[in-house]
């Protein structure tokens, strides 16, 4: 089993009829829950989980990727967006195994090394009693109200959705969380999610089953592994329901990609909107 590969694969449409093959990717290609993103000035950049939010610079999405090192002294699993001026890093504290988790941001305006600036916390974390898992956060700007949302949550109750302020630098004031995606009793993961509106719906990006480690003689039973979903709404905060109107809350949802030839277990996924390739999907994949 070879390590974790970033994959990049065009999308046709959000709602795929086949599972395309990944793209070509070159370079520096190795790393798990990518976040990309494209600069003014045309670059690229990716950014993976685990050593300190390693990150990547090319001149396309299919690279040569080249490293730029640790962006922050800790954190993982991370998103990046363009919010005003300048670009936001959002970035997850946890402890393995447990619901001891935040979520927290650094800002930099050109996101070359040694420009981020840490600011902590942006109020999305465990509480006492709500077993909401606070990692693998996802910013969202509604079209229809202007408003930013911040999409969160993996294992136990599964995904959540949360208003932020104007700058998506904290969590808005007498702020609702609502619980939009998850497994029945918590069997399994819902995580990883990533929203995207098209044509009047909300479409609800996510990894589902178990990423496992990828040890070839340790795998998860065949069909449990990890896949990317897709479930869609009228409203940013649901309900989300899959292609035959079953809830998200039930474990629903479309199958978007799945194992197949070399691919195995694909997630960590994002999609992205480039200039000259259109709509994209990426995301991480054993081999």
């Amino acid at each position: 089993m070879e390590a974790l590969l970033l994959s990049l694969s065009l999308a046709t449409s959000l709602v795929a009829a086949s599972w395309p093959n990944p793209g070509p990717c070159t370079g520096n290609c190795i790393g798990i829950d990518p976040a990309a993103i494209r600069r003014s000035d045309g670059q690229y950049l990716r950014f993976n989980t685990f050593g300190k939010i390693q990150y990547y610079k090319a001149p396309s999405l299919a690279g040569p990727w080249t490293s730029q090192g640790a962006a922050i002294p800790a954190g993982s699993a991370p998103d990046v967006r363009k919010v005003g001026h300048r670009y936001i890093l959002y970035y997850s504290v946890s402890m393995p195994n447990s619901q001891n988790s935040a979520i927290g941001y650094a800002t930099s305006y050109t996101m070359e090394k040694g420009t981020w600036t840490d600011h902590g916390a942006v109020g999305i974390s465990t509480m006492p009693g709500s077993n909401r898992n606070a990692i693998d956060s996802a910013l969202f700007l509604d079209p229809s109200s202007g408003t930013y949302y911040m999409s969160f949550g993996s294992y136990w109750t599964g995904i959540w959705v949360v208003p932020m302020n104007a700058a998506a630098t904290q969590v808005a004031k007498n702020a609702v969380y609502t619980n939009i995606a998850r497994q029945p009793n918590g069997n399994g993961a819902f995580e990883g999610s990533f929203l995207v509106f098209r044509g009047g719906y909300y479409y609800l990006f996510f990894s589902a089953g178990d990423s496992g480690d990828f040890d070839p003689d340790n795998l998860p039973p065949a069909g449990q592994e990890y896949k990317i979903k897709v479930c869609r709404s009228k409203s940013v905060t649901g309900p989300y329901v899959g292609p035959v109107g079953g809830s998200c809350l039930n474990g629903n949802g479309l199958v978007l990609l799945g194992s197949h030839g070399d691919v195995y277990a694909p997630g960590g996924q994002g999609i992205f909107d480039d200039p000259k390739l259109g709509t994209v999907i990426y995301y991480h994949y054993g081999k």
